[in-house]
């Protein structure tokens, strides 16, 4: 019965066809295109890391990488996993290029559109996305904006099917801010089978409209969400127990207010006493003292550096997936 399941739904798999799409949010994918991208994630992991292949998927490709923001994670990931694909990555600084301030967006989409392949873009707003999308004729990546962060979302589910060997039935708590990170948990748990318990502080809820959204597909997928301000209730029950930073870059402004309101938010070894025998623990990093303490970080329970490593492998997935007609080699993973 189980083996007639994985079947049907490696059928199901196998007819998703990714070739062309942009990926602004997971909002716009369905369940069975999220876990196209994780199987194709972990085939290439498998293949490339453990196999030893070569795999020039890429040859003869390039992508423009616009950092309005720096990241560590996001830009190796890119580079290496493009280069390691026989691809040619760009990295573009706004010191290499003025988007919007010297050159407007739909200018900018439509010369990256004829000299490169894809494009991802690490920015403040999401509306410069929407804008870089609606003029492009290649795929635009969302590699973070105020809004969404998919790519991490990516890597943190292929991180957990890897230590729990199935998604379905899994409880993940957030504890911290109702940030962009926390957004694109909620346009993706559901649709995996995932049930999400969340708390925030008093005014730092997720925006009401993703709310809105989360609670519709949680619905439609028969999953619970649960949305409190007591880390603890949201720990009580769970498997993985999930933050991020509290003061994200450009809010340097208002960090004193907000140590002061996340205060007892800390992830401790007290905290995971609510949570199931087995919990584990993500951050997407950076990591600073105040969110989670040493003892969690740096124990057994913390996936926080595979869960690094596998932005490398998501993110190589994703640009295979809507870039060529790349079918899996490897077995479908139990879902």
């Amino acid at each position: 019965h189980i083996s007639f399941r994985i079947k049907a739904c490696s059928a199901s798999l196998d007819s998703v066809d990714l070739k062309g799409r942009s990926c602004l949010t997971l909002k716009d994918f369905s369940s069975d295109e999220i876990k196209r991208l994780l199987w194709v994630s972990g085939d290439l992991k498998h293949r490339i890391k453990h196999e030893k292949q070569y795999l020039p998927l890429l040859q003869g490709k390039s992508v423009a990488m616009i950092f309005e923001k720096r990241s560590t994670r996001t830009r190796m990931s890119t580079e290496t996993g493009f280069a390691l694909l026989g691809g040619h990555p760009c990295f573009l600084t706004s010191q290499d290029i003025h988007l919007g301030v010297n050159e407007s967006c739909t200018d900018t989409a439509r010369v990256l559109s004829g000299l490169c392949d894809i494009v991802l873009a690490r920015v403040y707003s999401h509306s410069t996305l929407e804008e870089l999308e609606k003029e492009a004729s290649i795929p635009i990546i969302n590699g973070l904006s105020d809004l969404y962060h998919p790519i991490q979302i990516l890597a943190d589910f292929l991180t957990l099917q890897e230590r729990y060997g199935s998604l379905t039935g899994l409880t993940v708590s957030w504890i911290g801010d109702g940030n962009n990170v926390l957004h694109s948990f909620m346009m993706t748990a559901a649709k995996l089978g995932v049930h999400l318990r969340i708390a925030t502080p008093k005014g730092y809820e997720p925006e009401q409209s993703i709310i809105h959204e989360a609670q519709k597909l949680s619905k439609q997928h028969g999953t619970q969400l649960v949305l409190t301000s007591d880390p603890m209730e949201a720990a009580h029950g769970s498997n993985v127990l999930v933050t991020d930073t509290w003061v994200s870059m450009g809010q340097e402004d208002e960090k004193k207010k907000r140590l002061k309101d996340f205060r007892g938010y800390q992830i401790t070894m007290q905290t995971g006493s609510m949570a199931k025998p087995d919990w584990t623990f993500l951050h997407c990093l950076p990591r600073k003292m105040e969110e989670v303490d040493d003892h969690v970080f740096y124990s057994s329970r913390s996936l926080v550096f595979p869960e690094a490593e596998n932005r490398k492998w998501t993110i190589m997935g994703l640009m295979v997936s809507v870039l060529t007609d790349y079918a899996p080699q490897t077995p479908l993973m139990k879902f």
